[in-house]
């Protein structure tokens, strides 16, 4: 039995810069941070020939070519595993609510597999391998930001170059300002869970036929997310709302699909009610959680609970994707 633990993450700036279409032109920068709340992928070999796999559905394939679950299909038959194999996922929060789980569930099979090989596998090859699988043998419209944050945890910036290069550097920040900035952060589940592809497949297109709002748009991600990170190294953490907010407003001028009137509505009375510096919609839009930062936790949840937005509580995960149980005879 492998067991692996892979955290969801939140974004803190530059996000939609990590897409191809995007920094091969121009280069990008994300900063992201890795929550407390996981992916966890146990795999076993079981008694009975075949593939068995059981996360939102129940599979039993006789190959690995008849498996439905893309993501599974193409790990197995990236890491091929010798004779039957099951597996199990659960999760802490249910996809489509922009935490990244696409790349959290990628990144923790992998681990998984290669363990169940008994290989060793460093946060690096966990990213690249579950970027090729969704990025390359599925060309999925998706950016290399959530394998990154998943597999290395963390406050990490990441760096997108030209070439397809990307250099990640954990924040350098005090513990004091990580304690700070971790308390004046709250997050709301504002429902409609959905699929990002549509809405980053409209930015990869529009992004590789130059619209100028889409890159102005993007051009701002990045430059904040650089601002983001050097105020938040400098201490001057309750200065990220602001930016936050500003971050927001270009973002939901991206695509019609971005925000809907529930979420504008909720955004207000976060900010107006709750008191709220700034915040924005985590992921890439259209549903999931919204993002605060405040000075006051109680007003803010109050003035969100009278709205109907349930809070989740969170905190940072430091520890990347991890291998629990390796008991494998």
């Amino acid at each position: 039995m492998i067991i692996t633990r892979t955290p969801l993450r939140i974004s803190l700036g530059g996000g939609g810069t990590d897409l191809p279409s995007y920094y091969r032109q121009f280069g990008g920068f994300v900063l992201s941070a890795a929550i407390n709340k996981y992916i966890y992928i146990a795999v076993n070999r079981p008694f009975f020939s075949g593939y068995w796999l059981k996360y939102s559905e129940v599979e039993h394939a006789a190959s690995v070519d008849e498996i439905r679950h893309r993501l599974i299909r193409e790990a197995l038959k990236l890491y091929p595993v010798d004779g039957p194999f099951e597996m199990t996922s659960m999760a802490d929060v249910p996809g489509g609510t922009g935490l990244g789980s696409s790349g959290t569930f990628a990144v923790g099979l992998v681990h998984a597999i290669l363990a169940y090989n008994f290989r060793m596998a460093d946060a690096e090859l966990l990213a690249r391998s579950a970027i090729e699988i969704e990025m390359e043998r599925l060309n999925d419209p998706v950016g290399k930001q959530d394998q990154y944050i998943a597999a290395y945890g963390g406050l990490l910036c990441q760096e997108y170059h030209q070439d397809d290069t990307v250099t990640v550097s954990h924040l350098n920040v005090s513990q004091s300002a990580i304690h700070e900035l971790r308390d004046s952060l709250m997050l709301f589940f504002v429902g409609n869970t959905r699929t990002a592809s549509t809405l980053l497949d409209e930015q990869r297109k529009e992004s590789e036929q130059g619209g100028k709002d889409m890159l102005d748009s993007l051009h701002f991600a990045k430059q904040s997310g650089f601002e983001i990170r050097d105020l938040l190294q400098t201490g001057r953490v309750l200065e990220y709302g602001s930016l936050l907010h500003e971050h927001w407003m270009r973002k939901r001028s991206r695509s019609k699909g971005m925000s809907n009137p529930v979420i504008d509505e909720l955004y207000e009375i976060g900010r107006s009610k709750g008191g709220a510096l700034g915040g924005k919609l985590v992921g890439a839009g259209g549903g999931g959680f919204l993002l605060f930062q405040t000075e006051d936790r109680r007003r803010l949840r109050k003035a969100m609970a009278d709205a109907g937005a349930d809070e989740m509580d969170f905190s940072f995960d430091f520890d990347g994707s991890v291998v629990l149980v390796r008991n494998r005879g």
